[in-house]
């Protein structure tokens, strides 16, 4: 079985590197890449064409909510799982219906991002359990609020509520 070829983004050197330390230990993940911004990441990208790009929410230069849709134009195929500390609802949103089919916080343990990359790699959707939780509970008890910030179609919250 081919590896899974992955690039990390993020502007924080030391949790990168953290990353990149605990994939190289995975026999199945092969780290074609480090980026600390998301223009670093759509040149380092279209380079190596990796299979999954972990992506922060917040850097420099360029934030991962503006290179997600670059990203997807210039690799459709590229899955894109977030990796942040941002846990509001509107910007967990903003990055599935721009392309990210995962999205986890950094307070997750080593073994739920090793399988949140597995399940990403294979097309299937992963997101943080607490992420999960929020969503679930937004879309079962919407909003006045939830629906002017979120422009979400009803389909579209019900094929999330799914998902989480």
């Amino acid at each position: 079985m081919d590896k899974i070829r992955i690039l990390v983004t993020d502007d924080e050197i030391v949790v990168r590197e953290g990353i990149v330390a605990i994939l190289s230990l995975q026999p199945a993940f092969e780290v074609v890449g480090e980026a600390s911004d998301g223009l670093e990441a759509i040149e380092i990208a279209h380079r190596t064409k990796p299979d999954v790009v972990l992506l922060d929410m917040a850097m420099p230069r360029q934030d991962g909510l503006t290179t997600i849709p670059v990203l997807k134009e210039l690799l459709p195929d590229v899955r894109i799982l977030v990796l942040t500390s941002f846990a509001e609802s509107d910007t967990v949103y903003k990055a599935i219906k721009s392309g990210a089919l995962g999205y986890m916080l950094k307070d997750a343990r080593r073994e739920q991002l090793i399988q949140a990359i597995h399940d990403v790699a294979k097309g299937q959707a992963s997101i943080s359990p607490s992420i999960a939780l929020k969503v679930i509970q937004e879309v079962s008890h919407p909003t006045e609020v939830l629906y002017t910030s979120s422009p979400l179609t009803p389909r579209e919250l019900e094929t999330l509520r799914l998902i989480a």
